[in-house]
């Protein structure tokens, strides 16, 4: 049995808007699960190694539930376009990149290594609609330590010439995908049609069969933007509201994310709730975008699902601290929209979504909870001035807005040390 033991100051995000905080203590992990966490190391673990780091924060490390691996070179480009011209004028192109495997790989290499060293190990992610470099994508994330989810884009309407696929091209090649990714440890599929408007209705009945008769989970957008919407309309005049074009093909479930939700209406948000598909909130692409504000706080009180997305490249940040801090900020926007009837997110609850919430889709309890895998990051703030003596609280607090250089010193994913940066 090998015993992992992290000694600091601990946080964790046990319920939405609660921190557990135990200072100067020890996070223990047996096999690669956590047992505990302790103010004074049990008897029972006396002379096993301690991986001492001082007054360092142990934190949870992070669960991103929407990305675009294949827009990870395009971050920050685009931002003055609203969604759809986005996709066309500079997405679809840069998606389309991704037909060339070296290309795939030096990219992939890139975003894998930069997501485990900035804390994050669980990811929900889109590649292409290229099989070859979903591949690589998947076995770039396991090198690194991110687990997860990763999912072949399908599209066969919509697209563009170099990014779009035939309809029995896009079935073959998803049930080729599904074959050769069998062997990944860390990194499964997940079904991915793009969006409604991307799909035929062919192509949709395919997946929602393929979903429910090998249990895979699904992911895709809903409600982003209120000419998507007014397309999904056009695409589907049977269908009273954009979440019934995914739920007549059985792609409704407790295992289905949605990013996005801005404009989701409270009949919308009560079939989600209902079904258990959990909202992926990706307040960063949000704004670029100016696709809208999502109702979070609203979502929450109704029992909604709630999780973290970076959405890049519509989001400019990889960073989960400031995905994070962005969604603090755009909980205070919706705020004012709402007339200052709605809360705007404490510090603790958006740290709860960022880690939390997301590691819940996994199968984990929350904080660090006994039986969880370890997935912790050790974060170093002592070179940051103080205006005082800081509490734990406000050293969490600091760290989501601003972080010194080199501020991740170690990150566990999956009871293994991923990343780890020895201390000047």
């Amino acid at each position: 049995m090998s015993i992992t033991i992290l000694k600091g100051t601990v946080v964790s995000a046990p319920a939405l808007g609660k921190l557990d905080i135990t200072e100067n203590g020890c996070l223990v992990a047996e096999d690669g699960k956590i047992t505990g966490v302790f103010p004074a190391l049990p008897e029972q673990y006396a002379g096993a190694a301690v991986e001492d780091y001082g007054d360092a924060l142990i934190l949870q490390s992070f669960a991103d539930l929407h990305l675009h691996a294949p827009q990870y070179p395009m971050l920050g480009m685009g931002m003055d376009l609203p969604l759809l011209d986005w996709l066309n004028t500079y997405t679809f192109p840069t998606e389309a990149r991704f037909a060339d495997p070296d290309y795939a790989r030096e990219v992939y290499r890139k975003l894998a290594r930069e997501l485990i060293e900035g804390g994050t190990t669980r990811v929900c992610m889109f590649s292409s609609l290229h099989r070859e470099a979903t591949l690589i994508l998947m076995e770039e994330l396991e090198k690194a330590g991110v687990t997860g989810y990763v999912g072949k884009v399908n599209m066969d309407r919509n697209g563009i010439p170099a990014l779009q696929e035939e309809t029995e091209e896009s079935q073959r090649e998803t049930l080729r995908w599904l074959e050769e990714c069998r062997d990944f440890r860390h990194v499964k599929p997940i079904l991915t049609p793009r969006f409604t408007p991307s799909c035929t209705n062919e192509l949709m009945d395919f997946l929602g069969k393929l979903a429910a008769e090998r249990g895979l989970p699904v992911q895709s957008h809903l409600s982003e933007n209120t000419g998507e919407i007014a397309w999904v309309k056009e695409l589907h005049p049977d269908c009273g509201q954009y979440w019934e074009t995914y739920a007549k093909y059985g792609l409704w479930n407790d295992r289905t994310l949605m990013a996005h939700c801005v404009w989701s209406d409270a009949r919308e948000r009560a079939a989600m709730r209902v079904a258990g598909v959990t909202v992926v909130h990706c307040a960063d692409s949000n704004q670029n975008i100016c696709s809208g504000t999502a109702p979070v706080r609203v979502m929450l009180k109704e029992g909604l699902n709630v999780a973290l997305g970076s959405d890049i490249a519509g989001g400019d940040h990889l960073s989960m601290f400031d995905v994070v801090a962005a969604s603090i900020r755009a909980s205070k926007a919706r705020r004012i929209l709402d007339g200052w009837d709605t809360d705007f997110l404490t510090v603790a609850e958006g740290w709860y979504l960022g880690t939390s919430a997301g590691a819940a889709f996994f199968g984990e309890q929350p904080g660090f909870a006994p039986g969880n895998r370890l997935h912790a990051i050790v974060l170093e703030d002592g070179d940051l001035p103080q205006p005082h003596p800081l509490t734990a609280a406000e050293r969490l607090e600091r760290c989501v807005y601003r972080r010194q250089k080199d501020a991740v010193r170690a990150v566990w994913s999956e009871g293994r040390l991923t990343f780890s940066r020895e201390k000047k």
